[in-house]
């Protein structure tokens, strides 16, 4: 079995306490927080545990976090001591781990330097550049197992039923309970049977029974309208990822080309699982 002391389960251990100090203002990334057989704990130790923490744990009490943050660092370091020459396998291990959380800091630096608000208005423009409105629809529906029901049901609203009545009372839909309001959607977003009859209907009609895979349906166009281009904010997460991307496949390309990357053939992809070259 491997063991690894999570940045998590070891912050509650009560193994080794270390009560919070109380330091000057002009602490620094240096400041001494605890010495294990000589070896210094720094602040910017502990600064750095916190920071790799999930969320839910950055909001502990101060005094707790920083009790269980030091806790967890000085067990790691007396085991650390106590383990002696490390393998070849864990030295590789350790080179890996390195190259993971350099590229991964160089990664968020590029993300983060290419998302401004020149590009995001950028972005934005062009994606909406050519924008059509299409029309959008809000409709409801009953959905029922049989034309026959489906014709009932037709018959009740002719003679004054309440259409959301009836959905919530006889339709087999997860909008039923909603009284069959499938809110608004757009072209392509229902399947085609469906969408064939709304795009025919005017608005306040009641459809003929239509059949699709899930069933039958009776359905009630409300009403429609033309879709309009969407506020930047509504679609700014979006256009962040997709200039991150762009912005990181930029550069790796970049670096890539630029860079002096030699492939070696020959290599036997097997060759992967002989563990016992780094056995010792």
């Amino acid at each position: 079995m491997k063991y690894r002391i999570s940045a998590t389960a070891a912050l509650f251990s009560l193994a080794i306490t270390a009560a919070a100090p109380s330091f000057a203002e002009d602490m620094t990334a240096n400041t001494v927080v605890a010495r294990v057989n000589g070896v210094e704990i720094t602040l910017g130790n502990i600064i750095a545990a916190r920071q790799s923490l999930p969320d839910q744990y950055q909001s502990l009490p101060d005094a707790q976090l920083f009790d269980g943050i030091v806790n967890q660092i000085v067990q790691q370091e007396l085991l650390k001591q106590s383990a002696g020459d490390i393998t070849d396998a864990l030295k590789y291990q350790l080179a890996n781990e390195e190259r993971v959380l350099i590229a991964g800091h160089a990664l968020e630096t590029i993300a983060d330097a290419a998302v401004t608000d020149d590009a995001l208005k950028a972005a934005y423009d062009a994606k909406f550049a050519e924008f059509e409105p299409g029309r959008e629809y809000h409709a409801a529906h009953i959905l029922v197992d049989s034309e026959e029901e489906a014709k009932a049901i037709i018959e009740e609203l002719n003679n004054g039923a309440d259409f959301a009545d009836l959905a919530r009372e006889k339709s087999t839909g997860p909008s039923g309970p909603n009284g069959g309001d499938l809110g608004w959607f757009g072209k392509g977003m229902m399947v085609a049977p469906f969408e064939d009859a709304v795009v025919k209907m005017e608005e306040g009609a009641i459809s003929e029974p239509v059949q699709t895979q899930f069933g039958w349906h009776v359905i009630k166009l409300m009403e429609t309208r033309l879709a309009e281009v969407p506020p930047l904010e509504d679609v700014q997460d979006e256009l962040t990822a997709d200039i991150q991307e762009q912005a990181i496949r930029a550069k790796l390309d970049s670096l890539e080309t630029e860079g002096d990357v030699e492939m070696v053939e020959g290599i036997e992809p097997s060759a992967l699982r002989m563990d016992d070259l780094i056995a010792n």
